[in-house]
């Protein structure tokens, strides 16, 4: 089990949801849409941990936003902590990153393409915040052993292991959800990233996507038993600066959890 800010993941504990706009576009947005899952997983009782990233450094144009500045995208973070009492999470993506924003969050990301980068994650470890690694999409799920090693190695051993989807071909991915069963064996709690999962990267200078797909996927992986769910949530994800294709869109957010913690809780048994 992990334990973030009071937040258990794992040992059958109901699942944790890790939402929020893929990338901090500005303060207001940002804001509001924390407020408004924070209301809707508190009238669920559903575990609620806050993900938007200060910069996105992969992306598939040399045009697209990455983001605002550091400190100022760090700054809104802390906010929506403060305001909200909220556990944070962000992607970090070179060593240089980690000690300014483990200041903020609670939990370090480390990208999918990362996810070898063994400098990146030792550092990540040796912070002692909790550590999501995201199964690269070119990763056998078992391997992401390997990748958790070296969190360990530093002695901390607060790790989240990420299903996000595989490589399947051109500009496609899949999910196999045995992967779940796989990494639950390494022995920490899984998390699956139903929005990810569902892009259909570099289509035409961009990362287009399949939303239709979130729910069932969703679903299915809460069926698996998984500790937690991720899902990029944006008020008007048409609009949205950062994977526009693939956000789930944040007035639908409410309809879509309650048939999963039913699924939830026939599965665990709470």
């Amino acid at each position: 089990m992990v334990e973030v800010k009071n937040i258990q993941f794992g040992n059958d504990r109901p699942f944790v949801l890790i939402a929020g706009p893929c990338v901090i576009e500005n303060e207001e947005m940002i804001l509001s849409t924390a407020n408004e899952i924070n209301k809707i997983t508190s009238d669920l009782g559903i575990p609620f941990v806050f993900k938007s990233s200060y910069k996105k450094a992969n992306r598939t144009s040399l045009n697209s936003f990455t983001g605002l500045e550091m400190d100022e995208a760090l700054s809104i973070l802390k906010k929506v902590s403060s305001e909200h009492n909220l556990p944070i999470i962000t992607d970090v993506h070179n060593t240089k990153e980690i000690s300014k924003a483990a200041e903020v969050v609670d939990i370090l990301q480390i990208p999918a393409f990362l996810c070898r980068q063994t400098e990146l994650l030792i550092a990540a470890g040796e912070s002692g915040k909790a550590v999501n690694i995201k199964k690269g999409q070119f990763m056998y799920p078992p391997d992401m052993k390997h990748a958790a090693e070296k969190v360990e190695s530093t002695g901390n051993k607060k790790i989240l292991l990420t299903e996000r989807g595989t490589s399947f071909g051109y500009r496609d991915l899949v999910v196999d959800m045995r992967s779940l069963v796989m990494m639950k064996e390494i022995g920490y709690p899984v998390v699956m990233d139903a929005t990810h999962s569902v892009q259909s990267p570099g289509s035409g200078g961009y990362t287009g996507g399949n939303p239709q797909y979130i729910f069932p996927l969703a679903k299915a992986a809460v069926a698996v038993g998984i500790d937690a769910l991720f899902l990029e949530v944006h008020p008007e994800p048409s609009n949205a600066l950062s994977d526009s294709s693939s956000q789930f869109k944040l007035s639908e957010l409410r309809e879509l959890l309650i048939p999963l913690q039913k699924i939830d809780r026939v599965v665990k048994g709470y």
